[in-house]
């Protein structure tokens, strides 16, 4: 099982680095249309891009074995909202990668008379859970990493008249009063994000990734050049990653 995920592992940066030029030619070819180029030139862009999804699903079998192992080792986190968030994502993307499977053996005529679209849907679906939690996961941590940026600086400064501001002190306060309170708020925000690379990372990749599925599955529709251009950034993203280990959010 070991020497299986590290094996994926090297495949796994082949296939970024295809899903980058994916993306890419998502974008060129809606720029293409858009900007009124040959319909031959813009045929020639999306059979690059299926082409290159193919080689994707391809690179992508057996990722549900290193999803599964993810989990596993997830459960044992101290934590019990990483624990929850982080088992269940991996376990949604092992059921990604495995519907993912099934749709590359029927593109390929391995398995003959496959929906492919309720297939496709289906692994949209566990793909979109998989985000979420990602991104719930990014949010929890957040907000821990700022509780403790403010209580060091409530520990280094002298106690000030208003350090926060509840509900009710919102309403009752002036607009100057709340605009001061959201500009510590917004400094906070930036002082951890700016500390802390590998958040701000994942952050930024799992809000790009999370449009695609979304457009795909048809619950906001955001056009093929927002989607090329969101999956290009988070590729890239993702590619940093790899070749700067430090910058890969953990556990």
């Amino acid at each position: 099982m070991d020497s299986w995920v590290r094996f994926n592992a090297q495949s796994q940066a082949k296939e970024r680095v295809i899903r980058a030029a994916q993306y890419a030619c998502t974008l060129l070819g809606y720029t293409l249309q858009k900007g009124g180029a040959a319909a031959e030139l813009h045929k020639t862009v999306s059979q690059l891009e299926a082409h290159m999804s193919l080689s994707r699903k391809l690179l992508r079998l057996g990722n549900s074995v290193e999803a599964l192992e993810a989990a596993k080792r997830a459960i044992h986190l101290s934590d019990s909202v990483l624990r929850l968030c982080l088992t269940i994502s991996h376990l949604n993307r092992a059921m990604y990668f495995a519907c993912d499977n099934v749709l590359w053996a029927g593109k390929t005529g391995l398995v003959s008379k496959l929906d492919q679209h309720k297939w496709s849907q289906r692994s949209f679906r566990y793909y979109l859970f998989a985000l979420i939690l990602n991104l719930t996961r990014d949010v929890y941590e957040l907000r821990l990493l700022i509780e403790c940026e403010a209580r060091y600086r409530a520990a280094r400064s002298p106690p000030s008249p208003s350090p926060t501001l509840p509900t009710d002190h919102l309403l009752s306060h002036s607009t100057p009063d709340m605009l001061a309170w959201l500009r510590r708020q917004l400094h906070l925000l930036v002082t951890v994000l700016y500390s802390n690379p590998p958040l701000l990372l994942d952050l930024l990749k799992n809000s790009c990734d999370i449009f695609i599925p979304l457009d795909r599955l048809g619950i906001y529709r955001t056009g093929q050049g927002f989607v090329g251009a969101c999956g290009l950034a988070s590729s890239v993203l993702s590619i940093l990653t790899m070749v700067h280990p430090w910058l890969k959010l953990k556990p």
